[in-house]
């Protein structure tokens, strides 16, 4: 059974992942930067690159390409860190690349496919529709979510 996805028409920052384009609301974008290092967090997974001192919070990285389990991450001097507030949480995600911020309308918003259990879709709100691409749009509050980040982790200091 589909249900009505969970975004709406608006702005959303595309970026890439390999040959993928995402989207991401423009709303909980709260800056773009150039990859940094970061500090290792011990015995976190893999994708949880560790954390960052962002102007005195401690903001922990995602790589959103471990994340979301697509080929093995690159780092060079195009790869890119977006810093999201979402839900009063701070945090980085690392992806390949920025590309453009995008308006969508409703027309251009699908619902995300149904896989069944085959394929977890839990972190797509959406497929929009761009000309001759398209964008999954991602539905980041499930995916922090699901990233072993809940309420009692490094957001307390983001509040």
């Amino acid at each position: 059974m589909s249900t009505t996805p969970d975004t709406a028409a608006g702005e959303f920052l595309t970026f890439t992942l390999g040959d993928e384009h995402y989207g991401v609301d423009i709303l909980k974008v709260q800056e773009i930067r150039g990859y940094d290092a970061v500090t290792r967090v011990p015995d976190a997974p893999e994708y949880i690159k560790g954390v960052i001192n962002l102007r005195g919070t401690i903001v922990p990285v995602i790589d959103l390409r471990l994340k979301l389990r697509l080929r093995e991450a690159r780092y060079d001097s195009l790869t890119v860190m977006i810093v999201l507030n979402v839900l009063d949480r701070v945090v980085g995600i690392v992806v390949d690349g920025v590309s453009d911020v995008v308006p969508l309308v409703q027309e251009q918003v699908r619902p995300k496919p149904e896989f069944g259990a085959a394929v977890d879709t839990r972190f797509i709100s959406g497929i929009g529709t761009l000309d001759d691409r398209m964008l999954i749009l991602l539905d980041i509050p499930t995916l922090l979510d699901s990233a072993d980040l809940g309420p009692e982790a490094a957001f307390e200091d983001a509040a």
